[in-house]
C-alpha cells in the first residue's frame, strides 16, 4: 500500500476538525489511514531502540544489553498505572470525535493531562528511585548487570513525565482521527534521542562517555522536550485537539472517573503482560548461564520481536479509533469490521518480518553487537519461536484494540492474565518444579501465550457484547 491517501481533516479558521472519513468513508483505507503513521513512528523507535543495544553492547558489552533490556521491563510494569488513564482517555476522546463533540474531547484531554502530571511527580519519580534496587533483585539481574542497570532505571523514574507526555498527546490526536502529528514528534524525539545518545554513550570532546546511562540520560532529554512543546502546542491550539478556554484548569471528577473506569483494566492489564515478563526475566535469570540468556531475551524479545509488537499496536490504535468513532456515530457493524480488516495487515506484517527471524538471525543478533556465541546461539533459537509467534500476537493485538476501543477494557484484561501469566509461567514453574528448565522450555512457554491470547482475543470481540457499552459523562457546559 501507498503512505496512505491524503486525510479529510478540514480546518476551520486555523483550527483542524475531525476527519469524518473515518466513520463514513471506506474501511479499509480508513484504518490504514490512522495505523500506518503509528506503525511507521513505531519502527523508527525501534530503529532508536537498535542504535541503543548497539552502542551499548560495542562499549559496555551484553551487561549493557541485559541492563537496558531488564530495567525497560521494570520501567514499564511501574508506568503502567499511569499509562492507564490514557487508554481510557482514547476511549472518550473516540466516542466524542465520532460524535463531533468537540468541547467534551477537548475537556477530556486536558483532564487526563492534569491526572498524568500529578501522577507522575507524586508516585512514579519518588517510588521508582527509591524502589529500583530491590525491583532489579526481584527479577535475578546478575550482579554486573545490576551495576549498569541501576543508574538507567533511576534517570527513567526521575525523568519519565516528558515520555508519559509524549504518549498521552500522540494518543489524544490519534483518538481524534490525527496520526501524523504524533508520527511527526515521534520522528523528532527520535533523531534527538539517536544524537543525543550517540555523544552521551560514547562521549564526544570535553563530554565524558557515560556508557548504560548514557542512554538514559538522551531518552530523558528528547522526550522531556518534546513534552513540554506538545503541553505549549496544546494550550495555544492549533491542532485537532487542545486544551479548552474559558473556565479556566479544574478537575472534572466525572471524566477523572470516568478515565481510570476506562482505562484502569487496561492498566491492570498492562501491568500483568510486563510483570509476567518480568517474572520471565527471572525464569531467565535462573538458568545456568543466566548474564547471556538475558542478553539473548532483551534483545531477541524486548528489542527485535518489538518490530512485530510496535507495528501491530499501530494497527491496535487504529482499530480503537475506527471502531470508537464508529460506535459515537451510531454505526456498531461498521465497528466490527474493523478489526477484521486491521488484522488482514498484521499477518501480512508479521510474516514479513518473520521470515527474517528465521533465515537471517545472527545478521540481526550482531547489529547489537553480540559477538558471544553462547549469546549467539540463544538469541537465534529464540528468534525462530518468536518468527511463529509473531503471527499470533498481530492478530491478537488488533482485536485487542478492537475491544478497548469500543470500551471493553476488562475483557483483555482477563485474557491477558491468562495468557501472559497463568500459561507462560506456569510451564516454566512446572518444568523447573519437576525437572530442569531449559532456556528452550521458556521460548515454548512464550509462543504457547501469544496463541492463547490470540485465540481469546478473537472469540471475545466476535462475541459482539461491546455494543451495548455507553458513555455517558463530561455533559456539556451551560
Amino acid at each position: 500500500m501507498s503512505a496512505g491517501p491524503p486525510t479529510n481533516t478540514a480546518t476551520t479558521k486555523g483550527r483542524a476538525t475531525f476527519d469524518r472519513d473515518l466513520i463514513d468513508g471506506p474501511l479499509l483505507p480508513a484504518v490504514w489511514r490512522i495505523a500506518w503513521p503509528t506503525m511507521l513512528q513505531n519502527l523508527i523507535g525501534g530503529l532508536q531502540g537498535v542504535i541503543d543495544h548497539a552502542m551499548v553492547g560495542h562499549y559496555v558489552g551484553y551487561a549493557g544489553n541485559a541492563a537496558i533490556g531488564i530495567s525497560l521491563q521494570i520501567y514499564l510494569v511501574v508506568i503502567a498505572f499511569i499509562s492507564s488513564l490514557f487508554i481510557g482517555m482514547s476511549v472518550l476522546v473516540a466516542r466524542f470525535a465520532g460524535a463531533g463533540d468537540e468541547d467534551r474531547v477537548n475537556r477530556t484531554v486536558l483532564q487526563a493531562f492534569l491526572v498524568a502530571v500529578a501522577l507522575s511527580i507524586g508516585v512514579l519519580a519518588p517510588v521508582g528511585y527509591f524502589a529500583a534496587p530491590t525491583l532489579l533483585q526481584l527479577v535475578n539481574a546478575a550482579p554486573n548487570v545490576q551495576v549498569e542497570a541501576l543508574p538507567y532505571l533511576r534517570i527513567m523514574f526521575l525523568f519519565g513525565m516528558g515520555m508519559l507526555l509524549f504518549y498521552m498527546v500522540g494518543g489524544a490526536l490519534r483518538s481524534a482521527g490525527d496520526a501524523r502529528t504524533p508520527l511527526r514528534l515521534g520522528i523528532i524525539v527520535t533523531v534527538a534521542n539517536i544524537v543525543l545518545n550517540v555523544i552521551l554513550i560514547r562521549g564526544l570532546g570535553p563530554i565524558p562517555a557515560f556508557g548504560t546511562t548514557g542512554a538514559a540520560m538522551g531518552t530523558a532529554l528528547a522526550t522531556g522536550a518534546v513534552g513540554v512543546y506538545a503541553g505549549l502546542k496544546l494550550w495555544r491550539g492549533g491542532w485537532v485537539v487542545r486544551f479548552p478556554r474559558g473556565d479556566g484548569v479544574r478537575l472534572e471528577w466525572d471524566i477523572i472517573l470516568a478515565l481510570f473506569r476506562f482505562g484502569l483494566p487496561s492498566g491492570v492489564q498492562g501491568v500483568a503482560m510486563n510483570l509476567g515478563g518480568a517474572m520471565m526475566l527471572g525464569f531467565v535469570g535462573s538458568l545456568a548461564l543466566s548474564g547471556q540468556a538475558q542478553a539473548a531475551y532483551a534483545v531477541s524479545y524486548t528489542e527485535l520481536f518489538a518490530f512485530i509488537t510496535w507495528t501491530s499496536a499501530g494497527l491496535t490504535g487504529a482499530v480503537a479509533t475506527v471502531a470508537g468513532q464508529s460506535l459515537g456515530s451510531g454505526n456498531p457493524d461498521r465497528a466490527a469490521r474493523s478489526a477484521f480488516e486491521a488484522a488482514r495487515i498484521a499477518v501480512a506484517g508479521a510474516a514479513a518480518i518473520g521470515l527474517l527471524f528465521l533465515f537471517i538471525p545472527r545478521t540481526l543478533l550482531g547489529l547489537f553487537g553480540m559477538t558471544d556465541p553462547v549469546v549467539l546461539e540463544l538469541g537465534a533459537q529464540l528468534l525462530r519461536y518468536l518468527s511463529v509467534s509473531g503471527i499470533f500476537i498481530a492478530v491478537g493485538l488488533t482485536y485487542t484494540g478492537g475491544l478497548q476501543g469500543t470500551g471493553d477494557t476488562r475483557s483483555p484484561l482477563y485474557i491477558s492474565l491468562v495468557s501472559q501469566l497463568a500459561i507462560p509461567l506456569g510451564i516454566c514453574f512446572f518444568i523447573q518444579r519437576f525437572s530442569t528448565l531449559e532456556p528452550s522450555d521458556i521460548w515454548r512457554a512464550i509462543v504457547a501465550g501469544h496463541i492463547t491470547r490470540c485465540v481469546l482475543s478473537v472469540w471475545r470481540f466476535t462475541q459482539g457484547k461491546w455494543r451495548s457499552i455507553e458513555v455517558h459523562v463530561g455533559a456539556a457546559r451551560r
